[in-house]
């Protein structure tokens, strides 16, 4: 089955004062991929597609298993019999269904999977109505006070992320979620025409890895900390989340509900503490 690139070349017209000139240009790539869900019953396999995600191509496995995990859809790697591309012969899907097969007798939140999932590369699940209706239940509670991580690595890390960044240097036109240790070692980072989508694509490395809960991890996004970029860093046990841009209310709310360190507009030296300011050190 063919694989969806993460970038595109186009044709551009390049202008420059009085002067254009005809070139070709790398973009980003976004396309629409539904997420399947196969789940084992007495009668055989019942599936459903439970999402549609405007994404960046690449890393697909990586990033439906992060969004099951972080919607609270699956408790762990340990529900997920196997991952892997559908396309019922139809060429417009190939690369772009992706089917995550359950293991038999994992119990399932009804109400969660009735829920109607649509999301876009701007804004994440849209369309939901209230606090509830987006919280999910978190596995792991984050230690009071720990890890710890002194400001100077703090101010680093946004130049750490852009510079491991090999999409953006073609683009210049993606998000990326990065986990770094509490001394600003880098361990894994994802790109995404969509934040959410690099943050799920993120955690869901870890996922299968067998590395969650990230209790000695510290993400590092490029765009704004919004509420589900916290809810998704909460559900992944991460206790420390810095944003290049301004977290929401909501986000600051669930921040302190669940003791995380919400760091917002980390750039040029500086940066705000929304919540929980215990894991900073003096220097």
């Amino acid at each position: 089955m063919s694989r969806r690139s993460p970038t595109a070349s186009v044709d551009v017209t390049r202008v420059a004062g009085d002067r254009r000139e005809a070139a070709t240009d790398v973009v980003a790539g976004e396309e629409p991929m539904e997420i399947r869900l196969a789940i084992p019953q007495e009668d055989g396999l019942f599936t459903r597609s439970l999402s549609v995600t405007m994404r960046t191509p690449g890393d697909d496995f990586e990033l439906a298993a992060g969004f099951l995990f972080t919607e609270g859809i699956v408790a762990g790697a340990k529900d997920i019999e196997k991952i892997e591309y559908t396309s019922e012969g139809k060429r417009d899907q190939e690369g772009n269904v992706v089917t995550v097969s359950l293991r038999a007798g994992v119990q399932l939140d009804a109400k969660r999977l009735l829920r109607n999932f649509y999301v876009t590369s701007s804004c994440g699940v849209c369309g939901k109505t209230s606090l509830d209706a987006v919280r999910v239940v978190v596995p792991h509670k984050l230690k009071a006070g720990i890890p710890k991580i002194s400001p100077k690595i703090v101010r680093k890390l946004p130049d750490r992320l852009r510079e491991s960044q090999s999409l953006f240097a073609q683009t210049g036109g993606l998000h990326a979620a990065g986990i770094f240790t509490p001394k600003g070692e880098l361990l894994s980072l994802r790109e995404d025409v969509g934040r959410h989508n690099a943050v799920d694509k993120v955690v869901g490395e870890q996922l299968l890895k067998g590395n969650v809960p990230l209790s000695d991890a510290v993400l590092q996004v490029s765009g704004r900390g919004g509420f589900e970029i916290v809810q998704k860093a909460v559900v992944a046990g991460i206790p420390i989340l810095s944003a290049v841009g301004a977290p929401s209310s909501l986000a600051v709310d669930l921040a302190r509900e669940f003791d995380m360190t919400l760091l917002g507009f980390v750039r040029e030296g500086r940066f705000t503490v929304y919540s929980d300011a215990g894991r900073l050190t003096a220097t």
